[in-house]
């Protein structure tokens, strides 16, 4: 069941920042010139030491995003820094998904662990997927609220920026600031109340009736920090500890490993999340305190 499972869900924490209807594709939408968070690094001589590019994990077909800008990073940098660099490798992510996802302990059938007036919302969304509520008794709160936020997901996985960026670098180095399992790892390590938080999110995002299934991903593409520093602390990520495990400790993380590879010669391109270069907490403000200056690079989009 956990392959079927990951199959659909794909590994992607930016769909729990994304709630709405499933979009495959965009070819009878007008595209916005793209203009996505592009950053450039500097040490305090003024010397570049690097770039930033913020992210989007899932994308319908047809988006175009790339910029004249993007492009030059790309063939100006020495290596690619990426959240999960195997992501193209299902069967390796599915394995670290079920030991992780799977629990020997008896569980309540997931209704159970929402509150009352959520219970009939989650039938409807579990009605949406593939399964019934019983395929998630062995499975863990945190698991199965991110298989159910895949269900909203407004792109394909198979059309993230990070799997493109990994694309282009096929013939230079690729580095992970995590892996899957480390990433996963943050949600297994949330105590229960938390993690059926992050059910309870889903499932209160799914009839959010205000909710903009394009909204992020929008603000993403024309590079709006304010729609994106907004997500970061509200629905979900308005719970002080899923922001602090989700954000700020894993920027805290990043911030400490880019600073010593920020030193060497090489330049890298370090691609991650949109969510995480906005806010107080932002990976960039976390570079700035360690000495680098972090500059928005305008884009020109391309024709």
């Amino acid at each position: 069941m956990i392959r079927r499972l990951l199959r659909v869900c794909g590994l992607t924490l930016g769909a729990l920042a994304i709630a709405g209807c499933s979009e495959s594709s965009l070819d009878n939408e007008p595209q916005t010139p793209p203009n996505p968070p592009l950053y450039e690094i500097s040490n305090a001589d003024g010397d570049v030491e690097g770039w930033m590019l913020g992210t989007i994990h899932a994308l319908p077909d047809g988006v175009e995003w790339r910029t004249d800008a993007i492009e030059g990073v790309i063939d100006r940098a020495d290596f690619a820094i990426v959240e999960v660099a195997n992501l193209n490798d299902s069967t390796a992510i599915s394995s670290v998904f079920t030991v992780l996802a799977v629990t020997s302990q008896q569980q309540p059938e997931l209704p159970e662990r929402v509150n009352e007036e959520l219970k009939t919302p989650l039938y409807e969304l579990i009605a949406k997927s593939d399964y019934s509520d019983y395929d998630f008794s062995a499975t863990e709160t945190w698991a199965a609220a991110l298989m159910l936020a895949r269900t909203q997901s407004t792109g394909d996985p198979a059309n993230g920026v990070d799997r493109a960026i990994i694309s282009d670098f096929a013939d230079r180095s690729v580095i992970e600031l995590e892996g899957a399992l480390n990433q996963l790892r943050i949600f297994d390590g949330l105590d229960e109340e938390d993690q059926r938080a992050l059910l309870e999110g889903v499932v209160t995002a799914s009839i959010d009736e205000e909710s903009d299934p394009a909204q992020l991903r929008n603000a993403w593409l024309t590079g709006d920090n304010s729609v994106l520093e907004e997500a970061t602390r509200t629905g979900i990520m308005a719970d002080p500890e899923l922001h602090q495990a989700l954000i700020q400790d894993r920027n805290e993380d990043w911030a400490e490993k880019i600073e010593v590879t920020l030193a060497k010669p090489a330049k890298p391109l370090i691609a991650v999340g949109a969510g995480h270069l906005v806010g107080a907490n932002s990976l960039n403000s976390m570079l700035e305190a360690r000495g680098f200056t972090v500059r928005r690079i305008e884009q020109i989009p391309l024709p």
